[in-house]
């Protein structure tokens, strides 16, 4: 089955395909030649995934699935969520974005954080959504260099490392994007 992730990330690319295996043959936005910026102006995680999957889908005919996460914090009264790859700006920069939550969070003892990933997957024209989250805590510092985003930062639930210090099969089997790509599977394989 080939099927269209609309990413242009090639972090998140390698990371479903991982999980997928070789079940589905997967391309990025670049291998169908997609170079435009997908609008994302939803106001929910849902609402996002769903509008980018429409927009490969109906722009240029391929099966596709698009997701968009968001880390909720509770301390921030949810922020940044629907806005995590832009908090610090339109630059979409990582480091920035952390560093904006860790000062936010600088004198703040709650630090619990839930990470989300909406899926919407497109096949024939008919749309279906799933979503996978997992709970954690804001570090104060960053530590680990593996992953992408917010990982540094992130410490899941019932662990003693980061998202960054955990290799990508660790990861896999319990991150909020690793839920929500399990749901999928179950949902390509029915």
């Amino acid at each position: 089955m080939k099927l269209v992730f609309a990413t242009n990330n090639p972090n998140k690319l390698k990371e479903i395909q991982h999980i997928l295996g070789d079940q589905v043959e997967l391309l990025g936005l670049t291998d169908i030649g997609c170079t435009e910026e997908i609008p994302e102006t939803a106001p929910t995680l849902e609402g996002n995934a769903l509008q980018k999957a429409m927009y490969v889908y109906e722009k240029f005919g391929f099966d596709c699935f698009a997701d968009d996460t968001g880390l909720e914090i509770e301390a921030l009264d949810g922020e940044p969520g629907v806005y995590s790859a832009r908090y610090a700006g339109g630059a979409k920069d990582a480091e920035a974005n952390m560093t904006k939550v860790l000062e936010k969070l600088q004198n703040e003892e709650n630090r619990k954080a839930c990470f989300k990933t909406a899926i919407a997957i497109v096949i024939g024209g008919k749309k279906t959504l799933m979503n996978g989250e997992v709970q954690g805590t804001i570090l104060a510092e960053k530590r680990g260099a593996e992953g992408f985003g917010y990982d540094p930062i992130f410490q899941p639930e019932g662990y003693e490392l980061s998202f960054a210090e955990m290799d990508l099969s660790e990861k896999n089997k319990i991150s909020h994007r690793a839920r929500a790509v399990q749901k999928l599977v179950a949902f390509l394989n029915r």
